[in-house]
């Protein structure tokens, strides 16, 4: 049976990619009539003036130059520096994805996690290793692949390949380095756990992460949309999970499966060390992203507001500093009262 699971391995693969495709599509189709009837727009963004000596600045020099940077280029184009300023803000706003392709996207992951988290329990729920972690091992090397882990396996893979080859055109956030690290390491994870025949750990590895993955996208959606108090309660109730899962049951429980247990049987080898340290590798993005949530709890503790993905490259506010607002206002103020003055006689 295993043999014969192996062998229709590219077309299963093949048929899952044209799957895959067509869930996409579903989810784009379900998700944007979803964005209108929340009312999700996109922010009217302005358009920054053509000028050729800024844009060759800024696609190949840097985005965010410095005060020194935008004085040069205020002699190369004889603008002053506000205009400047406004100028790489409103450029790097309009390389930035909108709010409803953000929602688009969230509503794709979201989906997919919490099919592949519930798949995950149907797999698992009625075998031994689920309750007893040194099953894992029982019968290694020599251990038969189920049908439900098989599937389970080829999707997981597959969406985290998808993941790591669209990393440049999806939404881009601050830890886009983190992502791609955290994305080849499981995919090498993945790849050779299928290898070793080291699938029970896999899939255990693999529910544990999509229990969380799901609240958070679906967390972002609630936030999108503006449903603040929802929101809120999803950021707590991701804030638990994760680190539950994250910082106690992944290291304390499955890591130490991994690096205990194997050595009560057998004699350690090279997967049994690849393995732990691609594990370990793991593990450390798991403490990075903590402190990113820990300092985003901190701020909705004492603000009562919660601003979004901490990760996410923010859209920024091109238009006049609030003290020239101030400045203008007051200007406009009394030009007004002036005039007032003036037509009542005074």
């Amino acid at each position: 049976m295993l043999h014969n699971l192996r062998d229709s391995k590219e077309l299963l693969l093949l048929c899952y990619m044209e799957g895959s495709q067509s869930s996409v599509y579903c989810f784009r189709y379900l998700a944007t009539p979803l964005a209108n009837a929340l009312g999700i727009r996109d922010k009217v963004r302005l358009t920054a003036e053509e000028n050729p000596t800024l844009e060759k600045y800024f696609y190949s020099q840097t985005r965010n130059p410095s005060q020194a940077d935008v004085r040069s280029l205020c002699k190369k184009t004889g603008w002053p520096e506000r205009r400047v300023e406004v100028w790489f803000r409103r450029k790097r706003n309009q390389d930035r994805p909108g709010l409803r392709k953000r929602f688009c996207e969230a509503s794709w992951r979201c989906g997919f996690y919490l099919c592949a988290f519930l798949g995950g329990l149907l797999a698992l729920y009625d075998k031994p290793w689920f309750y007893d972690l040194k099953e894992v091992w029982a019968e290694f090397p020599k251990q038969s692949m189920l049908p439900s882990q098989y599937w389970y396996y080829t999707l997981e893979m597959g969406f985290y390949l998808s993941l790591l080859l669209s990393l440049t055109f999806d939404v881009k956030r601050k830890d886009f380095k983190e992502q791609v690290i955290h994305h080849v390491a499981t995919m090498t994870l993945l790849s050779f756990s299928w290898i070793s025949n080291y699938i029970r750990i896999g899939t255990l590895v693999m529910a544990v992460h999509d229990s969380s993955d799901i609240l958070l996208e679906g967390g972002k959606l609630f936030n999108y949309a503006k449903w603040e108090q929802t929101a809120n309660v999803m950021f707590v109730i991701f804030t638990i999970v994760f680190m539950v899962t994250r910082l106690v049951i992944f290291p304390f429980w499955l890591i130490h499966c991994t690096w205990v247990y194997p050595l009560e049987r057998f004699d350690p080898f090279f997967g049994y060390y690849f393995f732990n340290i691609m594990l370990m590798v793991l593990q450390i993005l798991h403490v990075y992203w903590a402190f990113l949530i820990t300092r985003m709890a901190y701020k909705f503790v004492f603000s009562k507001q919660l601003d979004g993905d901490v990760r996410s490259d923010e859209e920024e506010d091109d238009s006049d500093s609030q003290k020239n607002i101030k400045h203008k206002m007051n200007h406009i103020n009394g030009a007004m009262n002036g005039a007032r003055d003036r037509a009542n006689g005074h």
